[in-house]
């Protein structure tokens, strides 16, 4: 069993984000769940509802499959941080000159499988 969750255009940027995803990248959901509720960076909100989305979807996945998926057994086999847009807006600065500020946005990706769905996926 195998779900996906996505945000896209979250305020948070991607450089920030993506070191945040590599705390819980292979780790159990559980596992990855209480990491992200006790990691200082501000980004660990966002991906905590993320991947308890991505659990939640796989409970529904495997209900209308007729399955029972134990949260206990699903792992974060894929988690990924792109670009998203970025906002561009201009700060006044001495003698009327103008200052770009980006502010940049992230799409975030976590899925979560079955372990014997990551073996599948060794496998071929």
């Amino acid at each position: 069993m195998e779900a996906i969750a996505k945000v896209r255009n979250i305020r948070v940027t991607p450089m920030k984000a993506r070191r945040v995803v590599n705390l819980i990248r292979g780790k159990q959901a559980t596992e990855a769940l209480g990491i992200l509720k006790f990691a200082p960076q501000a980004a660990s909100e966002p991906i905590y509802k993320l991947v308890a989305a991505a659990v939640a979807n796989a409970k529904v996945k495997g209900e209308k499959a007729g399955t029972i998926v134990d949260e206990d057994d699903l792992v974060v086999s894929v988690a990924f941080v792109d670009d998203g847009v970025t906002l561009k807006r201009f700060r006044p600065r001495a003698q009327g000159r103008a200052f770009k500020i980006n502010k940049r946005t992230s799409h975030i990706t976590v899925v979560v499988a079955t372990p014997d769905e990551l073996q599948k996926k060794a496998g071929k």
